[in-house]
């Protein structure tokens, strides 16, 4: 299945309540009332960063890193990424501010912004498997391969027509090597490989765990294919999951752009700070 196949559930799926719903932009007052009881999960890409033709051409908008430390601050700590990007290259896309984070899909995970990344018993890609992987990206120019440890991603935003190939040529391997560990995820113009067992939903259980995000009402906010196992687990954890972009199933409402994300997310701040006046 293609990932815009994946990416677009059919509006049919959805009843007349459940649209009428997703039609709406959350109105922060209305979604956290204290901050100190809120953990606050966000995805990176497509999400607070608007996606660009290549991984490392992402940036960071003017006035986002001051609202994510005054959240940080805000809620105790309690922010953190949730991401299919290492830790490490999170802290290079926002140096020099550092936050929680789960990385790599839920293959690694920070609790602390000052602290280590931790390894959650995540192996890594056997290196044979990732060397085949690796030479798909020589069916067309344009295939940009990342290789994020934990996984490997196949970017081809810049060949959209090499989509069906790439997947064809992943089929292929999996069916040669039919008990090989493996699990794709489709993206947005990307294929991704990593080594199953870890999602990032088991990465935000285990993070839900820890302090200062244990006993907190998470809310995640994702856009991509990868996000809906988090979207799946809000109620769980009596959190609440909004979608951006697209409309998803089991979502409280979903934003149209990162840009709005961004703006929701400072409206935050505001709504709290006016709540508490006298």
């Amino acid at each position: 299945m293609m990932d815009q196949e994946l990416a677009e559930m059919p509006l049919e799926d959805i009843t007349p309540d459940e649209e009428e719903t997703l039609d709406s932009v959350p109105v922060p007052s209305s979604l956290v009332s204290h901050l100190s009881e809120t953990a606050v999960l966000l995805d990176v890409d497509g999400t607070l960063l608007d996606l660009m033709p290549t991984p490392r051409e992402v940036w960071v908008p003017p006035g986002l890193a001051k609202t994510l430390n005054r959240l940080h601050k805000r809620t105790g700590g309690a922010l953190a990424f949730v991401s299919g990007r290492s830790i490490n290259d999170l802290d290079l896309i926002f140096a020099p501010d550092q936050f929680p984070a789960v990385g790599g899909h839920g293959a690694e995970m920070r609790l602390e912004a000052d602290a280590d990344a931790l390894s959650t018993h995540a192996p890594p890609l056997d290196k044979e498997l990732k060397r085949r992987l690796a030479a798909i990206a020589r069916l067309s120019p344009g295939i940009l391969l990342e290789d994020k440890g934990y996984s490997l991603a196949l970017h081809y935003r810049l060949a959209p027509h090499a989509e069906k190939a790439i997947y064809e040529a992943v089929a292929l391997i999996r069916a040669d090597l039919p008990n090989a560990p493996i699990e794709v995820l489709p993206g947005k113009a990307v294929c991704e490989i990593k080594h199953s067992g870890f999602t990032k939903a088991s990465g935000v259980r285990e993070l839900m765990t820890h302090p200062p995000f244990r006993g907190r009402k998470p809310f995640f906010i994702g856009d991509d294919v990868t996000d809906e196992t988090v979207f799946a687990i809000m109620p769980d954890l009596d959190g609440l999951a909004f979608s951006v972009g697209r409309r998803a199933r089991g979502v409280a409402g979903h934003f149209d752009a990162p840009s709005d994300v961004r703006e929701f997310l400072a409206h935050l701040l505001d709504d709290e700070r006016d709540a508490s006046l006298p």
